[in-house]
């Protein structure tokens, strides 16, 4: 046999062996809920907060004049101290993209209302019921109004997507030998109730305590029509986080039986006259968009500093809730509670005039950026500095700074000077001699910056930059 002919053959059995090597139908990718990543309640208190998603809306999450509220907002943040944690929120309109996050530790808790079916028992474990809510029909209040579930025959209906609605809907227009067109959009409830408002749409189905609130200040739609009776719905954790679902749910145990939750509700969507008042003022995330009437004076001041300006706006919220008249029990006035000292200093001569008052905390601050430059370049960790020396005083942030100095810590990073500031209460440590301005309650600073950072995460996620 010729040699060329040999190595034919050779080539054909090397490439008959590759062949046989590899599987002739691809093997199955994981769905992201097969293998959630192992995170329970010990990791999350151990990491010191937990991470929640929500839903921007007049009843979940969103910021009035200045304040964050919501009823998930309030649960999230009584639950998060029961179990000893800071609380960070997450809002998602995308339900997927939100069991996404969940499985993959991103999130620890979808304080959502779900209604428990088959395939959602793929993507989470479920609390205890957190309420039982019905679904209604969201329409306008014309002469053509649908009155009964018959008169939904081939009518379109807008729904958000990945919700149980679609299912509802399919269910009733088959027990009706009804024709209905449901269409599925990756948009908010309030954005849907929002667009049978202005007429985009025709209709949509909702909750019924979200339709109730918008009912409240929407004089133009109608949410009488019932789609489906009262059902429980609840909120959703990995399904390998056994510890946090029996924390969770001995939780709820206890908000039924203290009335807490009863309360809150009352508070959301019972009591009408507020719910109207918050959702539908101009400084209300969900239809303003404003954060107070101070918010031009407080971006042009924010561009001096070169921060974000909804970082600025949650210090002056913290300071004096905007009120320009706030006057201190230790004699601080204005919007960013200067003492008179400090006003003289600063160039403000008259602290009731809103534009000086605020000009004058600006060259304050601008100041503080100054002193605490070099010793710490990193901006964000500076403006903790920054935050802290505006509240207590730059001379005991600078002795905290000392004592990481002296015991060898990294001096650029805020948890590490905030150790020492926190302490400055005892008497070991305001008497050290690398110490210079004496007792100072240091961990009242440490929270305040704490607090203001985390309303400016609130901002961030709910008022436009």
């Amino acid at each position: 046999m010729k040699k060329s002919s040999l190595r034919h053959l050779r080539l054909i059995f090397f490439f008959g062996l590759l062949v046989s090597c590899h599987p002739s139908k691809k093997e199955k990718t994981p769905e992201f809920w097969e293998n959630p990543v192992l995170l329970d309640l010990e990791e999350i208190r151990n990491r010191g907060f937990i991470r929640a998603v929500v839903d921007n809306s007049s009843t979940s999450y969103y910021i009035y004049r200045g304040r964050t509220m919501g009823y998930e907002f309030e649960l999230l943040r009584n639950l998060a101290n029961r179990l000893g944690v800071g609380l960070r929120l997450i809002v998602r309109a995308d339900l997927e993209d939100a069991f996404r996050m969940l499985n993959e530790g991103r999130a620890d808790i979808i304080a959502i209302n779900f209604e428990i079916n088959e395939a959602r028992k793929n993507y989470a474990a479920y609390t205890s019921p957190i309420n039982a809510i019905s679904t209604v029909l969201v329409q306008p209040t014309d002469k053509n109004r649908v009155k009964q579930l018959t008169d939904l025959d081939n009518k379109a209906i807008h729904i958000k997507r990945g919700t149980v609605y679609k299912d509802k809907l399919l269910g009733l227009a088959d027990s009706l030998g009804l024709t209905v067109d449901v269409k599925e959009v990756n948009e908010s409830l309030e954005r849907l109730i929002n667009q049978v408002v202005t007429g985009d749409i025709d209709y949509t189905v909702v909750d019924n305590d979200i339709a109730l609130v918008n009912a409240t200040y929407y004089d133009n739609i109608n949410v009488q029509l019932e789609i489906s009776p009262p059902s429980e719905v609840s909120w959703a954790v990995r399904k390998n986080a056994p510890e946090l679902l029996e924390s969770i749910n001995h939780w709820i145990d206890r908000i039924n039986q203290t009335g807490y939750k009863a309360i809150l509700y009352d508070k959301y969507f019972l009591n009408k006259k507020n719910s109207y008042f918050r959702n539908a003022s101009a400084f209300s995330s969900v239809s303003g968009g404003n954060i107070s009437v101070y918010d031009e004076l407080i971006k042009e001041g924010a561009d001096e500093l070169g921060w974000d300006w909804r970082l600025l706006a949650a210090l002056v919220y913290k300071e004096s809730r905007f009120d320009n008249s706030a006057v201190s029990y230790a004699g601080a006035v204005g919007l960013l509670q200067l003492m008179p000292v400090t006003l003289q200093r600063f160039g403000v001569s008259n602290p009731s005039d809103p534009n000086e008052s605020l000009r004058g905390g600006v060259n304050y601050l601008k100041y503080l950026d100054r002193f605490w430059l070099e010793k710490v370049p990193d901006n964000y960790e500076r403006i903790k500095f920054i935050l802290a020396s505006y509240n207590v005083g730059h001379g005991h942030v600078q002795d905290a700074w000392k004592l990481a100095l002296k015991f060898g810590k990294d001096t650029r990073q805020w948890s590490h000077v905030a150790f020492y500031l926190e302490k400055k209460s005892q008497p070991e440590i305001y008497r050290d001699p690398w110490v210079n301005s004496g007792y100072a309650k240091g961990q009242v600073a440490v929270k305040y910056v704490r607090e203001v950072l985390s309303l400016y995460e609130s901002y961030k996620v709910l008022v436009e930059p």
